[in-house]
């Protein structure tokens, strides 16, 4: 069966996270993700939109993980995910405390989605060289999995560097939780496949990433491809598109929800309820 979420961006001028989060429950949807953006600089422009320019939603977002610390005390069901964290823009050791703790809130409901950042001002003002940022991302991975699974971990990278220490408390899911890769590149197989639990693949937009390269990523490392989450972030809300989308193999489905107010949101919560039961099951 298709799992099915919805993502919204989540900010001082959208529905609040933790109504939503008790609607989506209430409606038998599976998860809820929220995205990040710590700040936009004022020279910042996207690649991703027509005018260049950055919705207004970009500059106001919640931090995800207070918001889902919200969201995981007033839900006992859904699952709940950063979509995704920029991991370039932060400090590993203080992110595995977050991650830890926020899972165990959860009892074991946090999905690790993550990301390296495409606004260029933006990662670099958290001190990342841009060309560096997955570089940076993975061995900042690799940091936090071993303070996860070790009770005195120890790191020595090109990127992370520390002697042995105490950092508790230690994720519910065994090993940490599933690391979900959002990116569309023609890398995003490979990273999956060393270091990935699932892989968030914005629909729509164009890249060389594809099912069958993670599949054939996974073969190559001797990974376990069925055991992975091929998970379609802002799936297409048309019954046509989203049967398409879905004969590629993805398990999961998340649609966007708009960052408008209650009136606004839960309408469309309801169509995507109608669409996953056409559809989904």
């Amino acid at each position: 069966m298709v799992a099915s979420g919805v993502i919204i961006f989540a900010t001082d001028e959208s529905i609040q996270p933790v109504e939503l989060a008790k609607e989506v429950e209430a409606r038998g949807l599976d998860t809820l993700f929220l995205p990040e953006h710590t700040h936009i600089p004022l020279d910042t422009s996207s690649p991703f939109f027509p005018d260049g320019q950055v919705p207004p939603m970009y500059l106001r977002t919640y931090d995800p993980f207070v918001a889902l610390g919200a969201c995981a005390a007033v839900t006992e069901r859904i699952r709940l995910g950063t979509g995704i964290c920029l991991v370039s823009q932060r400090h590993p050791i203080t992110l595995a405390k977050e991650v830890a703790t926020i899972d165990r809130l959860s009892n074991g409901r946090f999905i690790f989605g993550v990301g390296a950042g495409w606004n260029k001002p933006e990662v670099e003002n958290h001190g990342t060289p841009f060309n560096l940022r997955w570089r940076i991302l993975r061995e900042r991975i690799m940091a936090m999995k071993t303070i996860w699974t070790e009770e005195e971990p120890e790191f020595h990278g090109d990127f992370v560097d520390f002697d042995k220490m105490w950092s508790f408390p230690k994720p519910v899911q065994a090993g940490g939780p599933p690391i979900w890769i959002g990116s569309n590149s023609k890398y995003a197989p490979a990273r999956i496949a060393e270091y990935g639990d699932g892989w968030l693949p914005i629909g729509g937009r164009p890249g060389e990433g594809t099912v069958d390269l993670v599949k054939e990523a996974c073969e190559k490392s001797g990974k376990s491809y069925a055991d992975l989450d091929l998970a379609l972030f802002l799936a297409p809300q048309s019954p046509k598109e989203l049967e398409e989308q879905l004969s590629f193999g993805y398990n999961h489905v998340i649609f966007g929800l708009p960052s408008e107010g209650r009136e606004t949101v839960l309408p469309v919560l309801d169509k995507i309820v109608e669409l996953k039961e056409k559809v989904l099951i």
